[in-house]
């Protein structure tokens, strides 16, 4: 069928899992056949991995996470706070993973941050040098840092430094680049890095100036009331980046 008349055809989805997600299809009247599926791991399967070790372990994270007081502290160049952040480091999202294999959007972030910190002078250049182990690569959370989507953390880019005072250790994030064309999806056009050279130089030491004069924001108090607003904090950003302008505004 040519893709042009595939929505003008009739349409039966195919729902597989929980019956709620068939009931809903049905609901608004689209026709559903619903296959009756479920992981392969049997219960018993699953009650296996389960002991007191794993128990006391899911406990203490709980415990941490719940008794975490998150504060934004600062704005500073990776190279400056991150743990064990070099020149020529790259730190990406998820597990440890070699050049071959990486993801398509993956490789094009890395390839513009190489371009964007100096180390190759063509995106060709870059992804020459990556495949030949020039760059460094290594997960994000082996470094206290979090990475968006194929998003990557380099020297220069400028990240948020964020203190937990419960228990005294940072973690750190990159500034999140809007929609569009970003770095995080794998797009390295030269608008693209001039926008994380305008936030490395302008924007990122603003606002670690201003945080520094404000001596910090309660970012669990910030989310909180942002959630009250509609907000859910991963799409929906409105209310917290309003909050967030209203708290520095006067620095």
């Amino acid at each position: 069928m040519p893709a042009d008349a595939l929505l003008g055809a009739p349409l039966n989805v195919v729902t597989a899992g929980p019956e709620l997600f068939s009931a809903a299809v049905a609901a608004q009247g689209v026709a559903v056949t619903r296959v009756d599926w479920q992981p392969p791991a049997s219960a018993t399967g699953l009650a296996s991995l389960w002991c007191d070790t794993v128990d006391a372990a899911n406990r203490l994270a709980l415990d941490r996470l719940l008794g975490a007081q998150p504060v934004l502290i600062d704005v500073r160049p990776a190279i400056d706070v991150v743990p064990g952040m070099t020149n020529d480091t790259v730190l990406h999202a998820g597990p440890p993973i070699e050049w071959e294999r990486m993801s398509g959007p993956l490789r094009g972030a890395v390839a513009g941050a190489l371009v964007y910190e100096g180390l190759a002078g063509t995106y060709e250049e870059a992804e020459r040098r990556a495949s030949r182990g020039a760059a460094g690569f290594d997960p994000c959370h082996h470094h206290a840092a979090v990475g968006p989507m194929a998003g990557v953390m380099t020297a220069s880019m400028p990240v948020f430094v964020v203190e937990n005072r419960a228990a005294g250790n940072c973690a750190y994030a990159t500034l999140n680049e809007g929609l569009g064309k970003v770095l995080r999806y794998g797009a390295h056009a030269p608008e693209v890095l001039e926008r994380l050279g305008w936030f490395r130089d302008v924007l990122g030491p603003a606002l670690g100036e201003a945080l520094r004069r404000l001596g910090g924001i309660d970012l669990r108090a910030l989310i909180g009331q942002a959630v009250q607003m509609g907000d859910e904090c991963h799409n929906r950003n409105r209310a917290a980046s309003a909050l967030l302008i209203k708290a520095l505004a006067p620095e």
